[in-house]
């Protein structure tokens, strides 16, 4: 019974997954970007793969090295965000782009003067590891203000997509303003929230662990996240209906694909062999989505995978969203490999 039911599982997190993990896309993209640029602007977007700026990773509005949009023309633009399509779904390049096109939103919310630019959809960063090679190991980041974008690539495939950072300030645009209502990061909140609501009583005293949230995700920027048991409690894969059970492998698919669809059969499957009965779901804060409410948060996780989904700063109206793999951010674990095949 439990292989039919992990098998009609499988079913519904593969159905959109039906592609080979490739780098192709990108490792063009990358190269008529770089191609694209100047001496003076390629030496601020290339960065060897061994430095360690490449896991300084952050998703506040602060001055990053690489390449930002602001000092690139029109040709090195469309480059850039080639690269951005190359390197996520369809639908995480839409999200991508709405969230640096908010920062204008976000200007006038804060009555900022013209003149200021920390408020900018041009302070995105483009960077890239390395040299972009079919074969050898390289990797890019593209991050700015709610966005934190890094990859590794060999032997042809992506071999790592994580920290995969969006955010969205304000999560619900208000009224007085452009696209008043605009919530870019609603689906993440609809299906935890539908997911939570599905809940017995007596379930609800494992899955609830407080009524208060904290007003950040747990991981933060840490390049390694090395405690993902702060929260001990939650419930887990076998405490849920089956029903329940499919919701939650529907949650944590559209969180996966927000990667090229064979990076994420890959990632989906690495899920799946560390167990999703290992999986854990955990909520803290407010049982409704309401602006004021004191915010919300929840975490699904298991040896590998780590989501979190917190909506608590600015009046429970900006959100914050990560994925991590436990065993692999930037790369880590395949680079410990790759170095000791080197050395062979």
């Amino acid at each position: 019974m439990k292989n039919l039911l992990i098998f009609g599982l499988l079913l519904i997190s593969f159905a959109n997954f039906g592609q080979n993990n490739s780098n192709q896309n990108a490792l063009t993209a990358t190269k008529a970007f770089l191609k694209s640029l100047e001496p003076e602007k390629l030496q601020k977007a290339f960065m060897p793969y061994e430095t360690e700026e490449r896991r300084n990773w952050y998703f506040v509005p602060i001055e990053r090295k690489g390449l930002p949009i602001l000092e690139m023309n029109d040709a090195q633009r469309n480059a850039a965000m080639n690269l951005v399509k190359a390197s996520v779904s369809q639908s995480a390049y839409e999200t991508t782009s709405a969230i640096m096109q908010l920062e204008i939103i976000l200007k006038l919310i804060e009555k900022l003067p013209t003149e200021n630019q920390r408020r900018h959809p041009g302070k995105y960063y483009f960077s890239v590891f390395g040299t972009p090679d079919a074969q050898k190991l390289w990797g890019w980041r593209i991050e700015g203000h709610h966005i934190s974008l890094n990859f590794s690539s060999e032997n042809g495939k992506i071999i790592s997509g994580t920290p995969l950072f969006v955010g969205s300030n304000p999560a619900i645009v208000p009224e007085g303003f452009p696209e008043a209502g605009k919530q870019i990061l609603k689906k993440e909140e609809t299906m935890g929230l539908d997911l939570l609501h599905s809940f017995s009583e007596e379930q609800l005293k494992k899955v609830i662990v407080s009524n208060k949230t904290f007003p950040e995700i747990f991981s933060s920027n840490l390049p390694h996240y090395s405690q993902p048991d702060s929260v001990k409690n939650g419930i887990s894969f076998g405490e849920m209906t089956k029903s329940q059970q499919k919701e939650l492998i529907k949650l944590i698919s559209f969180y996966v694909e927000r990667y090229p669809f064979g990076f994420a059969n890959e990632f989906m499957e690495k899920i799946e062999k560390t167990g999703f009965d290992k999986l854990i779901f955990t909520w803290m804060g407010a049982k409704e989505a309401k602006i004021g409410n004191g915010g919300h948060y929840y975490r699904i996780q298991n040896p590998v995978l780590f989501i979190e989904y917190d909506n608590t700063q600015t009046n429970a109206n900006h959100v914050h969203t990560v994925i991590r793999d436990l065993t692999n951010d930037f790369g880590e674990d395949l680079l410990r490999k790759h170095y000791e095949q080197e050395h062979k």
